[in-house]
């Protein structure tokens, strides 16, 4: 299995990545002016409220890292690529075993996420990072902070957009894979004005949203009864070049009934 190939290569850069993300969010001096955007950098990553214990460096792993080939993803395998959390609104518990364990399992999600929409030339950049260097780059450490806070529900919508804006004063750029992110937990949290800037952010960044991406948003404008808004941001969206599918719409929608036709509508006037 790919994932699993991924992760005995992860192993070494794993707990030396610990060490270096453990102080993330507790950092509030001015970043310097120029920073590597791929590997680890000096920032303070920091979960403390969920963690008393204080112990979060690991000891650096003996074990030696496979030779191994970029692994192979299947597009249509529709398994996730690893576990989620048991009860993602615990944040401490989630905090922790992200302490405890490391980036690994959200290197594979990101690594899986970016294949399966396509875009094969970052992912195996991520991956190379990590094969060549032994560290974990940073946008994996952020992200994983920021997906922590998205899944945990409503009342951490605001933490998931400081942890992105902290990411982007450290010098760390997103992928497609941290936006994509941050658009889901916003919308799932009925967020959507915010989940629709953020939309279009990608869009500025040349990336292009997934159906699932942009699907989540436009059922938060439907769920919030903000049409017209939503209307709005469709027309924003087209005028920087995007294009709702039709076809993956229809593939990617298992709802069906008001929701549905509400979609088809908003998106294709139908």
């Amino acid at each position: 299995m790919a994932a699993a190939a991924v992760r005995r290569l992860l192993r070494g850069a794993s707990s030396t990545s610990v060490s270096n993300t453990s102080r993330l969010l507790s950092s509030t001096t001015s970043p310097p002016p120029h920073r590597s955007p791929n590997t680890n950098s000096p920032v303070a990553f920091d979960w403390s409220d969920d963690d008393a214990d204080g112990s979060s460096h690991l000891p650096p792993s003996t074990e030696k890292k496979d030779e191994l080939p970029p692994p192979y993803y299947d597009p249509f395998n529709k398994k996730p690529a690893i576990a989620e959390p048991s009860d993602p609104t615990n944040l401490q518990e989630v905090f922790h075993k992200m302490r405890k364990e490391g980036l690994t399992d959200y290197a594979i999600k990101m690594f899986d996420g970016l294949s399966k929409d396509g875009l094969t030339h970052e992912a195996l950049a991520l991956f190379a990072v990590i094969k060549d260097r032994g560290s974990m780059p940073d946008v994996v450490a952020h992200t994983a902070v920021l997906e922590a806070y998205a899944s945990a529900g409503p009342a951490h919508w605001r933490d998931a957009v400081r942890t992105y804006d902290r990411m982007l004063a450290s010098g760390v750029m997103p992928n497609a894979y941290t936006l994509a992110v941050l658009v889901r937990g916003l919308a799932a949290s009925d967020r959507c004005a915010e989940a629709g800037k953020y939309l279009v952010e990608m869009l500025d960044r040349g990336m292009r949203p997934n159906v699932a991406t942009y699907l989540a948003a436009f059922e938060a404008y439907l769920r919030m009864e903000k049409v017209e808004e939503g209307k709005a941001l469709l027309e924003t969206m087209k005028g920087k070049g995007f294009r709702p599918d039709e076809e993956a719409v229809r593939g990617g929608t298992v709802k069906r009934g008001q929701v549905f036709d509400g979609l088809m509508k908003l998106l294709f006037g139908k």
